[in-house]
């Protein structure tokens, strides 16, 4: 029997009450900037956009959540730095927005300075996989607030402002294109680590001869190639797969996505789902499920985006009813 569709809050993030609290939070953030380089559109898309003339500069944070935890029980912290920097920068290249400068947060109850010096080798071969540069950054030591080590990062991009695609223009019938990820990425690890650490060992090894401790450290895709892509046909939206899996699409178009022909799940999905007992719809809604990117085109445009990305091929359409759909079911 599967289990019901709360297995992501019981293990500690409850995306329903996440968005209400963070609707929460917008709703008091009334006051706007007086002058000039203001706000451009509104809170709530992957970035946030400024206007600077004939461009746009853009603002996104993120950080790597729980999965420091994992990295603490492997005792490497060589990858989360690229992991901190995928996370911000495929924010920014949903809206086709360059990034290029990058400042880290850590937080920590105790300084260590191997941890320290392992982090700093991923957040330099992130900046170099995504061409940016780390311009600076805080570290603060907050025993009694903080156990552990938080990573967490800010990036600034540009572009100019005709250039910037922010789902306006996605209709009825245009083609959704998924690219894979290259794992689970940075969300949905604390349900995954409490299927491992409940069921299994992180020494435990998946059939492809992998152990699930490595398989959940596997760094971030840094999606790159999206900025040719864009500069090179029409796409009318964009997609980062992060925590809330397919319920991401909701932040670009007010119409509906529905996936009729999904990207074959990788082994480490399979593996928590089938020990886990989760139901499909929960996996979609926590999980990338071995989609991490995502165009959103018109049907002139699928050929083009397929050529220029391996693996990359139609996993729906975009249609009229609102909601995102895992064939006829609602994902919510």
């Amino acid at each position: 029997m599967q289990l019901t569709e709360n297995e992501y809050r019981n293990a500690g993030v409850d995306i329903d009450l996440e968005a209400t609290a963070i609707k929460a939070l917008i709703k008091n953030l009334s006051f706007h900037r007086m002058g000039n380089y203001t706000m451009l559109g509104s809170v709530g898309h992957f970035a946030g956009l400024i206007d600077f003339g004939p461009k746009a500069l853009a603002l996104t944070t993120d950080g790597v959540g729980t999965k420091m935890l994992v990295a603490d029980r492997l005792q490497d912290w060589s990858t989360v730095g690229i992991d901190c920097i995928a996370m911000n920068v495929n924010d920014l290249y949903v809206m086709h927005v360059e990034p290029i400068a990058f400042v880290d947060y850590i937080a920590t109850d105790r300084l260590s300075v191997e941890k320290m010096a392992q982090i700093g080798l991923g957040l330099n071969e992130g900046a170099r996989q995504a061409n940016i540069d780390i311009v600076g950054g805080e570290t603060a030591s907050l025993k009694g607030l903080v156990n552990g080590l938080d990573l967490a990062g800010t990036c600034m991009g540009v572009q100019a402002k005709d250039r910037i695609v922010t789902g306006e223009k996605i209709r009825p019938g245009d083609k959704i294109i998924g690219v894979s990820s290259s794992g689970i990425h940075s969300n949905g690890l604390s349900l995954a680590r409490n299927v491992v650490e409940k069921y299994a060992d992180y020494d435990e090894k998946l059939s492809n001869g992998k152990a699930l401790g490595r398989e959940l450290l596997t760094p971030t895709r840094i999606y790159h190639e999206s900025l040719h892509i864009a500069d090179t046909c029409t796409v009318h939206g964009m997609c980062h797969i992060t925590g809330g899996g397919l319920l991401n699409f909701l932040r670009l178009s007010k119409f509906g996505f529905r996936f009729d022909a999904p990207l074959q799940p990788p082994g480490i999905f399979r593996w928590i789902q089938e020990t886990g007992r989760i139901s499909t719809v929960e996996m979609y809604r926590t999980f990338n499920m071995g989609m991490g990117y995502a165009y959103v085109v018109p049907p002139a445009s699928v050929e083009t985006v397929t050529k220029a990305v391996d693996g990359a091929r139609v996993v729906g359409e975009v249609i009229e009813k609102p909601g995102a759909w895992l064939g006829d079911v609602q994902v919510t």
